[in-house]
């Protein structure tokens, strides 16, 4: 259970960069849209090392927040749902090095990688001017539109893209964890008041 976790935090990170752009925030919105929310729908198509800094950066975005979510949110559940990312997305990472370092391929850092980091920074720094309830809901609304695009991006652009098989096989294989991350977030959600 743990290594599919992992596995699906990996095809997460990679969607997550190449997912289709989101809709526009409102007047009233404060906090950054997620990182996969400022790529373009017509996402370029990627080489196994650009897929391969995707996944690095788009893990490293949502380890980032949670550790954020973890010290700063209120609830009970947000706080474990942050913990429980911070726990996903490391090991992912680091079964993502150890695949590529066996495949002998070196992550290529793109457009979407660096927009990814750019756009999580500023998610964290929208996210720290927030307290209390405000910053639980803020935090779980982005954890589930950013798990919604790291689907949407490994079914449209990471796993048709990826060429090494075994690269191509952790994808599909861990797409199933991504989904229930993305229906944790919705459960937590759920529970908050609004």
């Amino acid at each position: 259970m743990r290594t599919s976790l992992l596995l699906l935090g990996t095809t997460a990170i990679v969607v997550t960069a190449c997912g289709p752009k989101s809709e526009p925030a409102t007047a009233g919105d404060t906090v950054a849209t997620p990182a996969a929310a400022t790529v373009p729908a017509a996402a370029p198509a990627v080489s196994d090392a650009q897929i391969a800094a995707i996944v690095v950066a788009a893990n490293q975005v949502d380890i980032d927040a949670g550790q954020l979510a973890a010290t700063k949110a209120t609830n009970a559940r947000v706080k474990a749902f942050g913990r429980q990312m911070v726990t996903d997305h490391t090991g992912v990472n680091k079964a993502a090095t150890e695949l590529v370092t066996k495949l002998g391929v070196t992550p290529e850092p793109n457009e979407t990688s660096r927009s990814l980091t750019a756009d999580g920074e500023r998610n964290r720094s929208a996210l720290q001017a927030k307290s209390g309830a405000d910053f639980d809901r803020a935090y779980i609304d982005n954890e589930v539109t950013y798990h919604q695009a790291v689907l949407d991006a490994l079914d449209k652009t990471l796993i048709p893209n990826a060429q090494n098989a075994e690269l191509k096989n952790m994808l599909v294989t861990t797409r199933p964890a991504f989904e229930a991350h993305l229906n944790m977030a919705k459960e937590v959600q759920s529970s908050l008041a609004r």
